[in-house]
C-alpha cells in the first residue's frame, strides 16, 4: 500500500480527506515533522549510509549523500476568494529524523518523548485521521450551489442532509507543513529499512547517531486568497517583462456533442428544443493530481458515453422532434466551474444552445454502488413550486419510469420526502432558470461511496476486478459485473433520452453495449495505455496514455488527459468513419459536402492490421467538441466573487523528497569548528609565507653574456 509523508510542527499526524480509517484494507503511512529544522547533514556520515543502498549510483557527491524519492504526490496549496487550503514547506524545505508510527503508542513517543526532534513521521493509514489534528482553519464556504438564504434556505449549508457524513474535510483545511504521498512500495521499503538500520536501538534505548532523516520541499508561492494572489500576478504582468506569476485559475474544457448536428457559428432558434444529458468529469483527493474518482466521476461519465453510443444507433435519430446534447462538465468539484461557465456563455449568447432551448435536464450522479437494483431520481423541490415546472418534472419522472420498465436489472425510485438535490451541475442551471431536471444516483440520502474525493476511490471500490493470469488485452475485453450493471443504467438513460426527444418507435431496441463499458472502465481505472484507447486517439496524443489509470484532477494546464480521451471516445462512439485522406480530414473546408461548422474531424490511429504491425488510420466525423471551462470570475476579473468559482492553484518552484543520514549536533559543531580552524590556520600560513616571500623565494638572476 502507498504511504504518505508529511512534515508538521508538533508532529501532528495528517489524515486524508476520506473515511478509509474505517476500512482495514488501507494501511497507508504518513510522515510527520516536529520542531525546528535539523542541521545540515554532514557529507561523511551521509555518504557512509548511502553507499549501501542500490539508489546511490554515479560519481556525483549528491548521489552519494541523498536518496531521492521519485514517486511521490504532494499536498499543494489551493485558494479561493476568502481562504487558502492545502500544505507547504518552508522555503528551504523541512527536515526531520524519520520515525515509523504503526500504532497509537508510537505517535505519543514522537509527540512528547522523542529525544532528537524534529521528526518526520511515516504514519500507518489506520492512524492517518482527522483525530490527529487540532487547531487548524475551518473549511472555506462553497457558495456556488443553488441553495442559499434566498433560495431554499431550509436546504442551504447542508442543513437538511449531510451527503458525505464519513468525510473528514481535511482536504479543505490549511496546513503550514508539507504532506506527501509515497506511491512506490519499493521506496517505502527503503525508508523503513533506513529507519530500522539507524533509528531503532535494542531494548528501547536512545538511538545513536548517525540517524536516518528525510527532507521535504514543497514551498508554495501564493498566500492568503485568490484575491491576493491574482492581484500580485496582475501587477507583475503589468510592470515586469518577466512576471513572476504566483497562482493560476483552475481550468480545463467541457466536452459536449449533439445527437443531430447544428451550425455552431450561429445560435438555435428559440423554438428549437434540446434535452440535456449531463455528468461530471473531474474528481480530487488530498494529494495533487491523485484523483482516481471511480465512483465520484468515472462510473457516471462512462455510463453516459455508453448511453450516447446506444442512442446514436437508433434508426430514426435524424427525424426526432427534439435534439439531445451530451455534456461532460470539468471542474465541478471546485464549485461547478464547468457548468457555471456554460450557463454564463449561454446567457451571453456565446454558446449555440441557449437556456431557453433546454427542454429537460437529465444528470448522472454516482451510479456504480446501487443497493439491490434501485436507482434514485432526485429533483429540486424549490423550482417545483411553479406549477408548470412541477408538471414537466412529473412527465420527466414518468418517462424515466417507463424506460426502466423494460430493464429488469434497474428499478427507478422516487423519493418519498422533500429534500434538496445532491451536489450536481443541475444546481447551476437552476440558479439561472427554472428547468425540469432530474439527477439519477445510487443513493437516496447519504452517499454509498465511502471514498468520495479520496485516493481510495479506485476500481476496487466499485468492485471492478479481473481473473488472475489474464493478459492486459484479455482484461480489456473481460466484461465485469460492474460493467454489466452500468450498461443496464446506460440502457435506461438512452431509452429515456430517446423518448424525451420525441421518439416512439424504437425505444426497446436501444441497448447499451457492456463491452464498451468494460473497455472504458479498464482504460480509465486500470490501464490507459491499451489497444482500444490507442486506436481512437490522434497519433500526437499517444503520450497522454500511461501504464496506470488516468487521474481526473482539473489542474491548470488544459486540456487534461481525461478531457482529450473522453472527447475522442465520444467522437468514436457516436461519430462516423468518412472516406477522407489525412490532408482532407485536417482541412475539410476544401471537400464538397463537408462542413466544420456542423462537424469536428479527427484523424485517429485506428486499430492494428491483421499482422499487428501497422495501424489502419482513418478520419472520424462527429459533433464532439470542447468548450472552455474557466470560471467567469476570472474573465470578469471578479476574484472575490461569491457568484462564481474562484479556485486557483499556487505555483511552486520545486517539489521533491529525499532521505539521508544526519549527524549529531555535537559532531556538526565539531566539524564546523575544525573547518573554521583549518581556514584560520591556512590564512595565517598564507600571510606568513607572503610576508617572507623575499626570503623564501629568490628571484632568478638575469642571464649574463655568454662567452665562448
Amino acid at each position: 500500500m502507498r504511504p504518505t509523508v508529511t512534515t508538521c510542527p508538533q508532529a501532528r499526524a495528517v489524515s486524508e480527506d476520506s473515511r478509509r480509517r474505517k476500512d482495514s484494507r488501507s494501511p497507508h503511512p504518513a510522515a510527520t515533522y516536529r520542531g525546528p529544522r535539523a542541521g545540515t547533514p554532514t557529507g561523511g556520515s551521509v555518504a557512509g549510509g548511502c553507499s549501501q543502498s542500490c539508489f546511490c549510483r554515479g560519481n556525483s557527491v549528491e548521489r552519494k549523500i541523498y536518496i531521492s524519492l521519485n514517486k511521490t504526490a504532494p499536498c499543494v496549496r489551493l485558494l479561493n476568494a476568502t481562504h487558502q487550503i492545502g500544505c507547504q514547506s518552508s522555503v528551504s524545505g523541512d527536515t526531520g529524523v524519520i520515525h515509523v508510527v504503526e500504532k497509537e503508542e508510537d505517535l505519543q513517543w514522537v509527540l512528547t518523548d522523542g529525544p532528537n526532534p524534529p521528526y518526520v513521521v511515516l504514519l500507518e493509514g489506520a492512524l492517518f485521521t482527522r483525530g490527529r489534528f487540532e487547531g487548524f482553519l475551518s473549511s472555506p464556504s462553497t457558495p456556488s450551489g443553488v441553495y442559499s438564504n434566498s433560495y431554499g434556505p431550509e436546504f442551504a449549508h447542508c442543513r437538511e442532509i449531510q451527503w458525505n457524513p464519513l468525510g473528514d474535510g481535511l482536504a479543505y483545511e490549511d496546513f503550514s507543513f508539507p504532506i506527501f504521498l509515497l506511491e512506490d512500495e519499493n521506496e517505502t521499503k527503503v525508508i523503513k529499512q533506513c529507519y530500522h538500520d539507524h533509528n531503532l536501538s535494542p531494548n528501547g534505548s536512545v538511538p545513536t547517531f548517525p540517524l536516518c532523516a528525510m527532507q521535504l520541499f514543497s514551498h508554495m508561492h501564493a498566500v492568503i486568497s485568490t484575491v491576493t494572489c491574482m492581484r500580485r500576478s496582475s501587477i507583475q504582468s503589468t510592470f515586469s517583462i518577466n512576471p513572476e506569476i504566483v497562482c493560476d485559475p483552475l481550468s480545463d474544457y467541457n466536452v459536449w456533442s449533439l445527437l443531430k448536428p447544428i451550425n455552431i457559428s450561429g445560435a438555435l432558434e428559440p423554438d428549437d428544443r434540446v434535452v440535456v444529458a449531463a455528468t461530471r468529469l473531474d474528481s480530487r483527493s488530498f494529494f495533487w493530481n491523485v484523483a482516481p474518482g471511480a465512483e465520484s466521476a468515472v462510473a457516471s461519465f462512462v455510463t453516459q458515453l455508453a448511453a450516447a453510443e446506444a442512442l446514436q444507433k437508433a434508426p430514426d435519430v435524424a427525424t426526432l422532434p427534439r435534439n439531445v446534447m451530451f455534456v461532460f462538465f470539468q471542474g465541478e468539484t471546485f464549485d461547478y466551474i464547468g457548468s457555471s461557465r456554460m450557463v454564463y456563455d449561454m446567457e451571453k449568447g456565446k454558446f449555440p444552445v441557449q437556456l431557453e432551448n433546454i427542454d429537460s435536464f437529465v444528470e448522472l450522479g454516482q451510479v456504480a454502488l446501487r443497493n439491490s437494483l434501485e436507482l434514485w431520481m432526485h429533483t429540486d423541490p424549490m423550482s417545483q413550486k411553479n406549477e408548470s415546472v412541477q408538471n414537466q418534472v412529473e412527465a420527466l419522472l414518468s418517462t424515466l419510469e417507463r424506460s426502466g420498465a423494460g430493464v429488469p436489472a434497474v428499478e427507478l425510485r422516487r423519493l418519498n420526502q422533500s429534500q434538496p438535490l445532491p451536489p450536481s451541475s443541475l444546481q447551476r442551471f437552476l440558479r439561472a432558470r427554472n428547468i425540469s431536471g432530474v439527477v439519477l444516483a445510487d443513493h437516496s440520502t447519504v452517499f454509498h461511496n465511502r471514498y468520495y474525493q479520496s485516493i481510495y476511490d479506485t476500481a476496487e471500490s466499485i468492485n471492478v476486478s479481473y481473473p488472475e493470469l489474464q493478459s492486459p488485452e484479455e482484461d480489456l475485453n473481460f466484461v465485469t459485473d460492474t460493467a454489466k450493471a452500468l450498461a443496464d443504467v446506460a440502457t435506461v438513460v438512452g431509452r429515456a433520452l430517446y423518448q424525451l426527444a420525441g421518439g416512439t418507435n424504437f425505444s426497446d431496441t436501444i441497448q447499451a453495449d457492456p463491452g464498451t463499458v468494460t473497455r472504458l472502465l479498464y482504460g480509465f481505472l486500470v490501464r490507459a495505455n491499451n489497444s482500444w484507447f490507442q486506436s481512437i486517439l490522434r497519433q500526437d496524443l499517444r503520450s497522454y496514455l500511461g501504464d496506470g489509470p488516468l487521474q481526473h484532477y482539473i489542474a491548470v494546464s488544459s486540456p487534461t488527459n481525461t478531457t482529450y480521451v473522453v472527447q475522442y471516445a465520444l467522437a468514436n462512439l457516436t461519430g462516423q468513419v468518412v472516406d477522407l485522406t489525412r490532408e482532407q480530414c485536417q482541412d475539410p473546408s476544401k471537400v464538397p459536402n463537408e462542413n466544420k461548422d456542423l462537424y469536428e474531424y479527427a484523424w485517429v490511429q485506428g486499430p492494428l492490421n491483421s499482422n499487428e504491425t501497422d495501424r489502419l488510420p482513418h478520419c472520424v466525423r462527429s459533433t464532439a467538441r470542447l468548450a472552455r471551462a474557466l470560471s467567469p470570475a476570472f474573465e470578469l476579473r471578479q476574484w472575490g466573487s461569491t457568484e462564481y468559482s474562484t479556485w486557483t492553484e499556487s505555483r511552486w518552484k520545486d517539489i521533491r523528497a529525499r532521505i539521508f543520514l544526519i549527524a549529531s549536533r555535537e559532531l556538526e559543531f565539531i566539524t564546523l569548528m575544525v573547518g573554521f580552524g583549518i581556514l584560520v590556520f591556512s590564512l595565517v600560513v598564507t600571510y606568513c609565507i607572503n610576508a617572507k616571500a623575499d626570503v623564501l623565494f629568490i628571484a632568478p638572476r638575469e642571464p649574463g653574456a655568454v662567452s665562448y
